[in-house]
């Protein structure tokens, strides 16, 4: 098999508020925008690079989700529990740096791990956890 992967889904619950946060602070181009039935999937990437894209997605978009389970989404989308992603950089004290001048929300600083690589993690206007890693 030929697999990559192309797309990957984080939920949003702002999605100007997102856009902000993945176009204006980490950098990531607007791909695609769609509006459907009052809601908005909005994928950010790379233009430049033929890599996997972003889908920022309403949690709620599914006609099968129940009423209990959405609000269990949203609790654990508040509490950081929900969804993450680990993005890289080749200089992650500057990335830093640049996220921690603003008014992001930093969880963890640049921290060599045990398991070997070294990262920060912060979280995204809905409260996804997002690692950053240094290439090394």
């Amino acid at each position: 098999m030929d697999l990559t992967i192309h797309l990957t889904f984080l939920p949003h619950t702002d999605p100007e508020a997102s856009l902000a946060f993945y176009r204006d602070k980490l950098g990531f181009e607007v791909l695609n925008d769609v509006g459907y039935d009052g809601k908005r999937w909005i994928t950010v990437g790379r233009k430049d690079s033929p890599g996997p894209s972003v889908v920022l997605y309403p949690p709620d978009a599914d006609p099968g989700i129940t009423d209990a389970e959405s609000a269990t989404i949203a609790e654990m989308m508040a509490k950081g529990t929900f969804a993450s992603i680990i993005l890289a950089t080749k200089d992650l004290d500057a990335t830093f740096e640049k996220l921690q001048a603003g008014d992001t929300e930093i969880v963890q600083e640049p921290t060599d791990q045990p398991y070997g690589v070294r990262d920060c993690a912060l979280r995204d206007p809905a409260g996804n956890m997002v690692r950053i890693q240094e290439l090394r």
